[in-house]
């Protein structure tokens, strides 16, 4: 009752709501008509079949506007969908849209189709970067942090990379795709998991061997009294590895994944943001790489790697943000001669791409020939 009476606005008032209240009151919402109709962090939105896209394409408004800072997060249908949102109708359905740019949806599309698809759009963003809006951000440094696996480390990593070489090449010859894709996937998570720690993996009693913990807690021990730090992991075990470190030595620390409720998620954002004591944030990349404002930290350490360097610009820059008044060091964390200095080589290639609107798809492996995929395992 109260959220109907909330709704009998007059002109001039601005109405604020939740992507989960406008799926539950839709059929309220759409009976209105507004004047503007802004999505916030509009990737929420970027499913094209999904209930919330179908919720906000169901409203009334004279002007539609979406805002994000990762127009793409997974793949090019994110951007055709908060464009459809936008501008209903503009491309066509998602199979008109693959023929009018093909190759764009998996990668492959050549230069002339997507500089075809980036004029066509560029009328309707309004792009701005924070060197464009914030000139007043102190300077950003980001560099690469070279660590050597532990003997027994690599041991366990080279034991895994061969026998998923071995696999994946029985599997192209048997001609098998879909098993192949699946062996590629699955044995890269493995080799990731083992140059975090081979404790990581499940499918054995392994030891905690991390040349990464070791070297960032020297860091830490370094940093914390002056700084404060920001701790990045695609892998809440890796987290959890990390917290169990910190509590033997008693140094207090925020922390947050995906399971961290949205008040608990709060509270631990203030802890860390007005908290003295509170030295460092761990957070999970997907639960903490967007919607944070981090500016006490000054320090951020991205754990592993992945294939869109997207994803890691958007958590180095929960804390290089408006308000931010110093130098913010930023380290992504690789072991040598391992699949996360493959991982660089990929994002060294997609680096262009990358900065401009158009991305290639987060799931790089789809553009992956048998070739390719057997050289990650070398």
């Amino acid at each position: 009752t109260e959220r109907h009476d909330a709704l009998q606005y007059e002109e001039g008032l601005v109405m604020l709501t939740t992507y989960g209240t406008l799926i539950a009151d839709v059929e309220l919402f759409a009976s209105l008509t507004f004047s503007y109709l802004i999505l916030d962090e509009s990737q929420a939105v970027k499913n094209r079949n999904s209930k919330r896209f179908e919720a906000a394409g169901q409203l009334n408004a004279r002007y539609r506007i979406a805002m994000t800072g990762t127009p793409i997060e997974n793949s090019i249908a994110d951007l055709y969908a908060q464009l459809s949102f936008v501008n209903p109708g503009f491309f066509g359905t998602f199979s008109d849209f693959k023929r009018t740019y093909p190759g764009i949806s998996d990668g492959s599309a050549a230069t002339e189709t997507k500089e075809e698809l980036q004029r066509v759009i560029s009328p309707f963003i309004l792009r701005r970067t924070k060197k464009q809006v914030a000139k007043e951000l102190p300077e950003k440094s980001e560099m690469i942090l070279y660590c050597e696996m532990l003997p027994e480390q690599r041991k366990i990593y080279d034991e895994y990379r061969v026998l998923f070489k071995s696999k994946l090449s029985g599997s192209f010859e048997e001609g098998n795709a879909g098993r192949s894709t699946f062996l590629a996937i699955e044995g890269l998570m493995k080799l990731r998991q083992v140059c975090n720690s081979p404790a990581l993996l499940k499918d054995g009693n392994y030891p905690n061997a991390s040349t990464k913990l070791d070297e960032i807690m020297v860091h830490i021990s370094e940093l914390k009294e002056q700084h404060k730090i920001l701790v990045f992991s695609a892998f809440t075990t890796m987290l959890s590895l990390l917290k169990s470190r910190l509590n033997d030595l008693g140094v207090d620390y925020a922390y947050l994944d995906g399971t961290t409720t949205g008040d608990e998620r709060q509270e631990q954002v203030q802890s860390f943001q007005k908290k003295e004591e509170c030295r460092l944030f761990l957070l999970s990349l997907k639960a903490g790489g967007t919607g944070l404002n981090l500016t006490a930290a000054d320090y951020v350490y991205i754990l592993d790697p992945w294939w869109n360097p997207a994803a890691e610009a958007q958590a180095i820059d929960r804390c290089y943000r408006i308000g931010q008044d110093k130098h913010v060091m930023a380290y992504r964390m690789i072991c040598k001669d391992s699949i996360e200095e493959k991982i660089l080589d990929m994002q060294a290639i997609k680096k262009e791409l990358a900065e401009s609107l158009i991305q290639t798809d987060g799931n790089i492996l789809k553009t992956l020939n048998k070739d390719d995929l057997l050289k990650l395992f070398d």
